[in-house]
């Protein structure tokens, strides 16, 4: 926690900044925790939590007793008594190396989507249009459809910055997330409990339900200040990967420079040293596939993954409906990018027809 302490040196340039009078004045929410424990709410909570993990131990195990918990959960919270529990610690290797932080189905899931419930739209209010991931309806294609849109302007988006922050999650500051979770929320039973949330691990754990709003939250100003401040139309933020779009290169170093200036300064953030300036007909990688101003292709690794996973499948017989089934995730990608040639030369030539209508509306 050695960067938390050190970070509250820059709290009052922090508070300056990000809470000055230069910045907008903005409704702030009172009277929230009463909401968020009810047993109404609650309930609500644990039908969130369990979508998709019906079958885990930790949701079976809670439903033996589930009435009785859920009346223990809001009495624990009433009394301002919620402790976090320990963390199931572990590392995932794909499609990088993560340290995974895992918290029981209850109470800790349950409590997390119970926050949410009512703190969500209040959080959503913060960001801008062109940022994305964990904000629904606003996903990968939703990324990928603003960033063609874009890209239809190919006078001021002749050139590409971007950039992502090093150990973005491990590195985020107590103290500053703090602060910006006050310039939206004043009740003070919510803030703490929020606190204890944030304050059970070094930086925002990977892994928690409510770590991933935490991320985003703790960016939405610094989006605001690149679209309000610096006055940069094509920008889009998915979780910590930036991209930055301009008519020259000395338009988007000048951006850099900025942005590295802000991040360091008020966020105790570092920008990963591979960042890049080029050309936009070169082609951007981002949200898994490669832009340019007349196509859209499929990342070269999930491309090449794909094409591995046809390669298997082609060697046995199967009915069209279970070949289709078995490579649906993958059709999900090439559905929304220029993969015609790409899916001829792998799929099978017998279900080629039907799958090439099913991806692209071909006739």
């Amino acid at each position: 926690m050695a960067k938390n302490n050190n970070a509250t040196k820059n709290t009052g340039s922090q508070r300056a900044k990000v809470f000055g009078k230069k910045s907008r004045k903005m409704k702030r929410y009172g009277n929230l925790y009463e909401k968020i424990i009810a047993i109404e709410n609650l309930q609500q909570a644990d039908i969130n939590a369990r979508r998709g993990k019906g079958g885990t131990y930790g949701v079976r195990r809670h439903d033996r007793h589930k009435e009785e918990n859920i009346e223990r959960l809001h009495e624990v919270l009433a009394a301002d008594a919620f402790v976090n529990s320990k963390y199931d610690v572990f590392t995932t290797f794909e499609p990088k190396e993560r340290v995974i932080h895992r918290l029981p189905y209850y109470p800790d899931r349950i409590v997390h989507h119970a926050i949410m419930l009512v703190l969500e739209p209040i959080w959503c209010s913060l960001f801008i249009r062109d940022t994305f991931a964990c904000i629904k309806g606003r996903g990968i294609h939703d990324a990928m459809r603003r960033i063609q849109l874009a890209l239809q302007d190919v006078k001021n988006t002749k050139y590409v910055l971007k950039i992502d922050v090093r150990k973005f999650y491990p590195s985020i500051d107590h103290d500053v997330l703090k602060l910006i979770l006050r310039r939206k929320i004043k009740c003070e039973r919510t803030l703490r409990l929020l606190s204890v949330v944030i304050d059970s691990s070094d930086g925002v754990p990977i892994g928690n339900y409510l770590s991933q709003y935490f991320a985003n939250i703790y960016l939405a100003y610094f989006d605001h200040f690149v679209k309000e401040q610096l006055k940069v139309k094509y920008y889009y933020r998915y979780a910590d990967d930036m991209v930055f779009f301009g008519a020259t290169k000395q338009e988007l170093h000048a951006v850099l420079l900025e942005v590295n200036h802000y991040l360091v300064s008020e966020l105790n953030l570092l920008l990963k040293s591979n960042y890049q300036i080029s050309r936009t007909c070169d082609g951007v990688d981002v949200v898994g596939y490669v832009f340019t101003h007349t196509h859209t292709k499929m990342r070269k690794s999930i491309k090449k993954n794909f094409a591995r996973r046809l390669s298997r499948i082609n060697k046995r017989q199967m009915p069209e409906a279970e070949y289709t089934q078995r490579i649906c995730g993958w059709l999900g990608w090439a559905k929304h990018c220029d993969s015609k040639h790409f899916l001829k030369q792998n799929i099978k030539e017998q279900h080629y027809e039907s799958i090439l209508r099913r991806t692209t509306g071909s006739n």
